[in-house]
């Protein structure tokens, strides 16, 4: 990283920002309920599936304090699925972490939007790389260990965007100012509104080229393409 560089720090969105994220969650699903009618076969016969959803609903009501975190609401609501099925608490949990395990393989597993790696790759080189998801996406399993330093969630800050805490790990973390970052990602509130607010400039990955809502500030650029991100962060360089 070249310390004369007014932008020291790229912050980078996962889900929907790498990859299309509905496709890969629709395929691990799949995935989960194939291993859980295969490893508990009589379980599946009488529990409907659809169930999940209100399971889901009653443990976010209920747990308020695992409501950032997917895989914690997940294994409860799979736990309670198990034990709604006659599994004892013990049984429940076995099932439920052999089920989760299943589901994380395949979120785990996902294909890149065009360019990505390849321009992920060149920008290291030139600045240092934090990822800041919402989701449980792995950066190790994934393959990106080698791009991104530090990956920031709402796990490991106990708060999802667009809660500051994410974006002010990152830049403490960086041991930069808010100015000399840039965040890079989809999602006008949980990612361009709520960097912004941190001091963050701000990069908005518009592949489906919608309106920007107006009710939010302006980006500092957009992509339509991952080609375009380069020299974007070159030109917002030299304009801080």
């Amino acid at each position: 990283m070249n310390p004369h560089m007014t932008i020291k720090l790229l912050t980078f969105d996962l889900d929907d920002t790498l990859w299309d994220v509905k496709s890969i969650v629709l395929r691990a699903d799949a995935m989960m309920r194939d291993w859980i009618r295969v490893r508990h076969a009589e379980f599946a016969s009488r529990f409907d599936f659809r169930d999940f959803s209100g399971l889901r609903d009653a443990v976010l009501r209920e747990r308020q304090d695992i409501a950032h975190d997917f895989t914690q609401l997940r294994l409860e609501v799979l736990r309670r699925a198990f034990v709604q099925g006659g599994y004892t608490s013990e049984q429940a949990e076995d099932a439920a972490q052999g089920a989760f395990a299943e589901f994380f393989r395949g979120r785990n597993t996902v294909e890149f939007f065009p360019d990505a790696i390849e321009v992920l790759a060149g920008l290291r080189r030139d600045y240092e790389l934090h990822a800041l998801s919402n989701g449980t996406a792995d950066i190790q399993l994934i393959g990106l260990g080698h791009i991104f330093s530090r990956h920031f969630s709402a796990i490991s800050v106990g708060a999802p965007k667009p809660d500051p805490r994410m974006y002010l790990a990152a830049i403490a973390a960086a041991g930069i100012e808010p100015g000399e970052a840039i965040h890079i990602g989809d999602h006008p509130e949980q990612d361009m509104a709520a960097a912004a607010a941190v001091g963050m400039k701000t990069v908005w990955v518009n592949f489906q080229k919608q309106a920007w809502p107006e009710r939010f500030p302006s980006p500092d650029g957009e992509i339509r393409a991952f080609s375009e991100l380069r020299p974007l962060v070159r030109r917002l360089g030299r304009q801080a």
